[in-house]
């Protein structure tokens, strides 16, 4: 369990050849009682690993599939206790990391939270409003409790930024392939290479991409691009909002993980 177990589970797709596929996924979704079996179908299609989104009524990074996710789940009565739940099932069988937002983590406290977060067998937490420049206190705590903490890097990032994320050691780099909230795009990032390109020329630390990547094309582009692993939220959530019941959600989000497995080796 750990920022170990995300170690093992790069250095496997590695050895292997593969790009790992880490789904992101609302905690809560599409009610609490239900929302563990959509995670349980997307590992058996062959998710690696998983971004268990802790729903947030003011989500900055997302656009407005997982706004709407967020909402719904919040209606639904998620709340942080049912999160860590869903957390804690998803992590009996597969790396989890919690994404959350900076106004959660802090009004509880960061040795709280991280407390918490390593007693329900999380392996690490991304707080993408949370810069690198505020995140050592976040750092710390994630250390103590075991868990590694992921640091974001964008197309606009300047190299001297890119050295910051990169001296705070982060578990993985979350490379933002396009600017902007989250959201399913049409075309594949055109800046997907030249980003990975950047972080490489600073660090060999896991590069994990999203935002935008919608479709197994997008997956693949990221992929040759050079990336460790891909990250797809906002195509996965819209098929459990766009599905009856939590049982059809499941079965479509496995076809969905199938095909990005396809390609992604």
């Amino acid at each position: 369990m750990g920022a170990d177990r995300l170690r093992h589970m790069f250095a496997s797709a590695r050895a292997d050849g593969r790009t790992a596929f880490l789904p992101f996924m609302t905690a809560g979704l599409p009610d609490p009682s239900g929302s563990p079996a959509l995670y349980r179908a997307m590992a058996e299609a062959g998710a690696d690993a998983f971004e268990v989104g802790i729903p947030y009524s003011d989500p900055l990074m997302d656009g407005p599939v997982i706004q709407r996710g967020s909402d719904l789940a919040l209606a639904a009565g998620t709340n942080l206790d049912v999160s860590f739940e869903v957390i804690r099932t998803v992590a009996d069988r597969s790396p989890a990391l919690a994404m959350t937002y900076a106004n959660p983590v802090f009004r509880r406290g960061v040795e709280w939270f991280a407390q918490r977060l390593s007693g329900v067998g999380a392996d690490g937490i991304i707080v993408p409003d949370l810069p690198v420049e505020e995140s050592a206190d976040l750092r710390r705590a994630a250390s103590r409790h075991d868990l590694g903490t992921v640091l974001f890097v964008a197309p606009t990032s300047s190299r001297a930024r890119i050295e910051a994320v990169a001296a705070a050691e982060p578990i993985f780099i979350y490379a933002v392939a396009e600017v902007g909230v989250t959201g399913e795009r049409t075309e594949p990032s055109r800046r997907a290479e030249g980003l990975v390109k950047a972080i490489r020329d600073v660090t060999d630390i896991p590069i994990v991409m999203g935002v935008g990547i919608s479709t197994p094309a997008h997956a693949l582009a990221a992929a040759e691009a050079g990336a460790d692993g891909v990250i797809v939220g906002s195509a996965l959530v819209r098929v459990v909002l766009e599905s009856p019941d939590a049982e059809s959600a499941a079965y479509a989000l496995a076809a969905r993980v199938r095909e990005f497995r396809a390609v992604l080796g």
